[in-house]
């Protein structure tokens, strides 16, 4: 305790407002130039960010820090805990050396009742000087913020005139424990608290699986033989403790657990692109099932023997029918399912055939956390590699690996058997999703103002695409809108989408997420397969003529002079 020493003084200080400030769907994403070089950026968010945060409620709360271990996280952690401190903050919760994995900040705001939580991270995209940096808020639920809280924030941004810090105060974040603080005109002491970054984490899991069972399947003579690639993030850490420590893989399972500034120099993603060494080493048979992380741990990539990929939304349909062989699921009973719009539709076959609930939302996690609250979602997930449950408010990498597992568990089958067994039963959905990345905004904009244009005119509903021997009928088109069943809110212009009579779809987005790189837009193909003897397509030649459709009715070669996308998952 440093209670002998003179108070640490607060200050005020004077700024001017950025004008670019309004958060995305996942927090403030910029170049790592912008918030290390501008002067002033990173306090102003920080201060806007607080500000949010109704007076009465933030004095003397706690709230949660983590990140991802990404370049200037460090440095970051440092201003936020003088700004905190200085804005009446009581208690800041810190993961060891500044690492938390957002499924974790998620879980210690649940279970500590914090009023929320920031996570510096900006997930898949590349860390390092040269790299993106990014704050996320969490709030009481442990979930993303809605958009109110992100609408209230720009606000704050837009007109902000000066910030409150304690430049004095130091915390040492390699230091397990409790260090408090007197400060100027405060009554109580400011409270730091810097805790193990797995444990709290750990002790929930123990509590949704049963380790032992997962345990008999890692050891043992005729063990199934892990890949793990912790991709240089966060997820290291937990990955050694719970898959190694815990569950009993040996150490030489897990790769790139060492979490680096730059994860390597590589983008931790957690895709066939990125995660290519991943890839390699599963298709030289050694391994029964193999898995990756992106940097902050909310997303998964998953691998069966000899490489066999696992789609994200096979993933989360396979989960879905499987959800016996967890014992939270057993306990809790499973209320109903969730995905967002540009997932494919497998989740809505076990929906159905388990006659529950299913809900379509628009791409953004936070959509997913109040249908959890509300009691109507037990199990939810996104396209983009990412599945969770009502056991947190965010998607959950390792859970998702521990969900295969325990399945694998209980039915002894290898990653393909369960699936190709799913597809027998439920039909096969042929799904991609094409990127085309770093278009001039402009371009982008009016492409897609075009093709709404053309796929809501009233002609374009009866039409007929002749594509080879197949022929696609429109049955709908429309631009996804949103209502919320919890509270009603309404959500526009969620992505264009046409649906097709033989249950094909495709899906027309604009790209929300990205550092202010240009414009992203992505298309997303799905066709469905019931007849087992037709579940061996190359994936790309199922969906062949629904991709010549895609590409004929948006123009989108012509109109952007691209060859093809940027990257195919």
């Amino acid at each position: 305790r440093r209670m002998e020493t003179s108070p640490i003084p607060v200050v005020t200080v004077q700024t001017a407002p950025f004008e670019d400030q309004r958060p995305g769907t996942s927090g403030l994403r910029r170049k790592t130039a912008v918030f290390e070089g501008k002067k002033n950026y990173l306090q102003n968010y920080i201060q806007s960010l607080l500000s949010s945060i109704d007076l009465r409620d933030r004095q003397g709360c706690t709230m949660v820090v983590g990140s991802d271990g990404r370049y200037f996280s460090r440095a970051a952690i440092e201003v936020i805990v003088q700004m905190a401190a200085a804005n009446g903050i009581g208690r800041l919760v810190i993961g060891h050396n500044g690492l938390l994995s957002t499924p974790a900040v998620s879980c210690i705001i649940r279970k500590i009742k914090a009023i929320g939580g920031i996570i510096l991270t900006a997930s898949h995209s590349p860390g390092g000087p040269g790299g993106d940096f990014g704050i996320k808020f969490n709030v009481a639920n442990g979930g993303p913020s809605p958009d109110t809280v992100m609408e209230k924030i720009s606000q704050v941004s837009r007109t902000l005139e000066e910030y409150a810090i304690c430049p004095d105060l130091r915390i040492d974040l390699s230091r397990l424990g409790r260090q408090e603080f007197d400060l100027e005109n405060k009554f109580k002491p400011f409270r730091v608290e810097i805790i193990d970054s797995v444990e709290v984490y750990l002790q929930m899991l123990r509590n949704i699986f049963d380790f032992s069972a997962i345990k008999s399947l890692l050891t043992g003579p005729d063990r199934l033989k892990l890949h793990i690639d912790a991709m240089n993030g966060v997820m290291g850490p937990y990955v050694r403790r719970i898959l190694c420590d815990e569950l009993g893989a040996p150490a030489n399972s897990a790769v790139n657990c060492v979490p680096l500034e730059d994860f390597g120099g590589q983008p931790p993603e957690p895709n066939l692109t990125y995660a290519s060494s991943l890839v390699d080493a599963m298709k030289g048979g050694d391994f029964g099932f193999g898995a990756a992380f992106d940097a902050d741990g909310d997303r998964y990539m998953i691998l069966g023997e000899n490489g066999f990929f696992v789609n994200p939304s096979d993933s989360l349909a396979v989960m879905a029918a499987n959800l016996a062989a967890i014992p939270f699921f057993r306990q809790q009973g499973v209320k109903g399912f969730a995905r967002s719009v540009a997932t494919s539709t497998a989740l809505d076959r076990v929906a159905k055939a388990m006659k529950l609930a299913l809900y379509e939302t628009p791409t953004g996690w936070r959509y997913f956390g109040n249908l959890m609250d509300s009691g109507r979602c037990s199990l939810c997930g996104e396209e983009s590699f990412g599945t969770g449950s009502d056991h947190i408010r965010e998607k959950d990498g390792l859970w998702s690996v521990l969900m295969w597992l325990s399945i694998m568990a209980a039915r002894k089958q290898t990653v393909e058997q369960i699936v190709r067994e799913h597809w027998a039963k439920f039909g096969r959905h042929y799904y991609c999703r094409f990127d085309y990345e770093a278009l001039d905004p402009r371009v982008a904009f009016y492409l897609m103002r075009d093709l709404e244009a053309l796929i809501l005119d009233k002609a374009f509903m009866s039409q007929r695409f002749a594509v080879g021997d197949h022929v696609y009928g429109v049955e709908k088109s429309e631009n996804f809108e949103y209502v919320d069943p919890v509270d009603g809110n309404v959500a526009r212009n969620q992505g264009l989408r046409v649906i097709f009579s033989n249950a094909a779809r495709l899906v027309f987005r604009m790209s929300g997420s990205g550092g202010g790189m240009g414009a992203t837009i992505r298309i997303y193909a799905e066709s469905f397969e019931k007849d087992p003897e037709r579940h061996n397509r190359e994936t790309q030649v199922a969906l062949g003529p629904l991709i010549a459709i895609a590409l004929k009715i948006s123009n989108i070669h012509e109109r952007t002079g691209r060859r093809g996308p940027n990257i195919i998952t």
